[in-house]
Formats: structure tokens, C-alpha cells, sequence
């Protein structure tokens, strides 16, 4: 028992304060009918229980107001005050309110409780070092309460989060499965809370791109997260409204990602797999784009989608240039694909190849006398540009203009040496 605190100086504060307790709690009910409506219907509507729980909140003062300042007393903690305003707590955010203004309602009862537990212990004589223990305990009370409460709604909504979350995977493993029927992909979207889109894409980002996971933590609440083992990104809803695309383009630069072309929602799981197919030709540095949008290289994934049908027709189109070094069949190839390209434009190729026109001439009459007529037969062409248009080895512009400054050193000053002809065994020529 704190020092100068009497049991005797309390013991008739407890029937003095439930006398109290209609008056205590008509104030406190007036003083939040404008700020806190809600609270003062409560008030009203739930007399009887608020009434039990106002005695135990008046003795429980007493008794920590009797015992060591600074804790509950022994076996009161936790006890029905606290579960009570955990509960409290829990409710508040199920029906989306802040605590802050639990909390400061909470102030506004301590005050009107001190009020009138002050004037009442006053009344039956309690001494000023009583006094000013049940002042002591007041504060107390009121703050072992509100961290009851702020608990309950940190619990509640930590379990809540949890919940949307699984509920949010199972409906990502129902969407992206091509077993589910759209009924029972509706009911769990009801149950997760996510509005059905007429149209979704899918955002894949390597699990090894460190600064893609951090972009895909920054995508608003309507994307749903995919976290498989093989598989990280999201589901993006309405990929085409007006400005998402470049929003999109503005989020995922630099974190490696791909963004799946736009379908129904029941068309997904294909999606996903085209998806896929990008994110592999991304990686072996056919697509550069940052990020890639699939549905712009539609024609490079169809070609690219079985890796060993691609190489057979390769190896079937190409093989005129069989028996050749590798160097000088990469050359030809690059030169026959550009000129595939290009439709023959002599000068787009040379400017493409960063190489003379003379040069690209001389090639192409290698590529002539190698496959003869089939050149020009539209067929041929057509399967040697389904082989070659998409290839890895065509490159981007840098790494081509790389390989051009390779070969033309500058202190040729833009004489170059026709490489093609010394490597088939034909006089080498000086190109400008």
C-alpha cells in the first residue's frame, strides 16, 4: 500500500461513486454526441454492460490507488477490463475508424471520471496524499486501457491483412489456373474484396532483381500480388486505361520487368505463358525495351516460343553457310538478316551494320553465289526471316555499333578492310 494511503480513507468511495454512476455517465454521453455520435449511442443503447464495467473500473481505481503505483495489482491483468477494451479495439477497425479518436474519447471519460471521483472522495473525506494516489491511478487506469484497445486494433488488423492476403493468393491461384470456372473465380473475388475486371495483364519481375520486389510492394491496392516459387509479380487490372501503360512504364524502369499483353480474365493463364516467353527473351537480351510490354513483340514471342523448332528451321535455312568459319557466318548472317530487314536497301543496311554500302555489296553477293536463286524466292525469304528477323544474334544498335568499331579500328579513319572476302579465300577490298 502506498505510503499515507489509508484502506479506511477508500472504503466508502466505491458505494459513493456507483451512487454516481447515472450522472457520470449522462456527462460523458452529452460531452460526444457532436464529436463522437457513435460512441454516445453506444453509451445509451449499451447502459447495462457499460454500468458493470464502470463499477469494476471504480474498484479497480481504488485497489491500484491502495497497492504499488506504476501496475496493476496482483491477478488484475489481463482481466475482463482489458479483454473488454481489447474487443473495443478490435471493433474499431472492423468498421474503419481511427483509433486516434477511440482514444481521445477515452481522454475525454478520464477527465470526466477524475471530475467527479475527485468531488466524491472529497465528499467522504479522503485525505490529500489519498488523493492524490487515486489521481496517480486514474492515469493509470486510463492508459492500461487505451494500450489494451490500440492493441486490439493492431491484432485485428494484423489478422485482417492475413486474411486478405491468403484469400488474395487463392483467388491469384484460381485465375492463373486453367481448371477454374468463372463462378467460382467470382466468389473468391467476393471474398477478398477485389472487383472483377473486364480485362487484366500480368507483371513478371525476376526473383533475383532486388529492386523490382521493392516496385512491386509500391503497386496500388487493386493489383493482386503472385507469389509462387517459380513465379513473382502481379495481376494488373485494366492495363489500357488512360495513362496506367505509362505509369506502368514510369514504376517498373529498371526493375527488369515484363508486362503481359491485356485479356479477358478467363484468358490469363495464357497470358501468363506468353508472359513468360518474353521474360526469357528479355533475359537473353532479345527484347531490351525496359520494361517490355508483350503485346509490342507478339511477333518475336511466336517465333521464339519453342526454342527447338526455331533452331531446326535455323539450321535447315542456313544451312548454305555450313562449312564456314564461325566469324564469317556470323557476318553473313547479320548482313542477310539486316537485308531481310531492309528489303535490300543497301544504304539502310550499310547504316544498320555501321559498315561501307561497297561492303555490304560484297557481302551479299557471297550470300548470292552461296544460296543461288532461293533468294529471290519469296518462300525462302519468308523462312529465312521467321530464322533471322528475331534472332539474339541480330543485337541491339550499341552492341552492333560495338562489334562495327571492333572490326574498323579508328586509326583507319574510316578505311575498312573487307574481312568477308580475305576469310572465303577472295581478294580482300578497301571500302570507303
Amino acid at each position: 500500500m502506498n505510503d499515507g494511503v489509508k484502506r479506511s480513507e477508500l472504503e466508502g468511495l466505491v458505494p459513493a461513486l456507483v451512487e454516481r454512476l447515472p450522472a457520470i455517465l449522462t456527462e460523458v454521453r452529452e460531452l460526444m454526441a457532436d464529436e463522437w455520435p457513435d460512441y454516445a449511442d453506444f453509451l445509451a443503447h449499451e447502459q447495462d454492460e457499460v454500468v458493470l464495467a464502470a463499477k469494476a473500473f471504480m474498484e479497480v481505481l481504488v485497489e491500484i490507488a491502495e497497492s504499488d503505483i506504476g501496475a496493476f495489482p496482483r491477478g488484475m491483468e489481463p482481466g475482463p477490463q482489458v479483454e473488454l477494451f481489447e474487443e473495443i479495439g478490435r471493433i474499431q477497425w472492423q468498421e474503419g475508424r481511427d483509433l486516434t479518436t477511440l482514444l481521445s474519447a477515452y481522454q475525454l471519460g478520464a477527465r470526466v471520471a477524475w471530475h467527479h471521483v475527485s468531488r466524491t472522495a472529497l465528499d467522504v473525506g479522503v485525505a490529500p496524499a489519498s488523493l492524490a494516489a487515486l489521481a496517480e491511478a486514474v492515469f493509470i487506469f486510463i492508459d492500461r486501457l487505451s494500450s489494451a484497445s490500440a492493441r486490439g486494433f493492431v491484432m485485428e488488423q494484423s489478422e485482417a491483412v492475413a486474411s486478405r492476403e491468403r484469400l488474395r493468393d487463392e483467388l491469384v491461384d484460381l485465375i492463373l489456373s486453367d481448371r477454374s470456372d468463372s463462378a467460382a473465380v467470382k466468389q473468391a473475388a467476393n471474398r477478398a474484396g477485389w472487383t472483377l475486371p473486364t480485362e487484366a495483364a500480368v507483371i513478371l519481375i525476376s526473383p533475383e532483381n532486388h529492386l523490382g520486389q521493392s516496385v512491386l510492394s509500391r503497386l496500388d491496392a487493386s493489383c493482386l500480388p503472385i507469389r509462387r516459387r517459380s513465379l513473382l509479380g502481379a495481376v494488373v487490372p485494366e492495363p489500357g486505361r488512360p495513362g496506367r501503360r505509362q505509369r506502368l512504364t514510369d514504376l517498373l524502369r529498371g526493375a527488369g520487368a515484363v508486362v503481359g499483353h491485356s485479356v479477358p480474365l478467363e484468358y490469363l493463364p495464357a497470358s501468363v505463358q506468353i508472359a513468360e516467353v518474353a521474360a526469357t527473351l528479355q533475359h537473353s537480351g532479345v527484347l531490351t525495351d525496359d520494361p517490355v510490354f508483350a503485346d509490342e513483340h507478339l511477333d518475336a514471342i511466336i517465333v521464339h516460343r519453342d526454342p527447338r523448332l526455331l533452331a531446326a528451321l535455323r539450321r535447315t535455312v542456313l544451312a548454305p553457310l555450313d562449312g564456314l568459319s564461325s566469324a564469317v557466318r556470323e557476318r553473313l548472317t547479320e548482313t542477310l538478316a539486316s537485308w531481310l530487314r531492309h528489303f535490300g536497301d543497301r544504304q539502310a543496311i550499310a547504316a544498320e551494320l555501321h559498315v561501307h554500302p561497297q561492303t555490304v555489296r560484297y557481302r551479299m553477293g557471297q550470300l548470292h553465289d552461296l544460296f543461288g536463286d532461293a533468294l529471290e524466292d519469296p518462300v525462302v525469304r519468308a523462312r529465312l526471316s521467321l530464322a533471322l528477323a528475331w534472332s539474339a544474334s541480330r543485337g541491339t544498335p550499341e552492341s552492333i555499333r560495338a562489334r562495327a568499331d571492333h572490326r574498323n579500328p579508328p586509326a583507319l579513319h574510316g578505311r575498312t578492310v573487307n574481312e568477308s572476302a580475305g576469310a572465303l579465300g577472295g581478294t580482300p577490298a578497301i571500302s570507303d
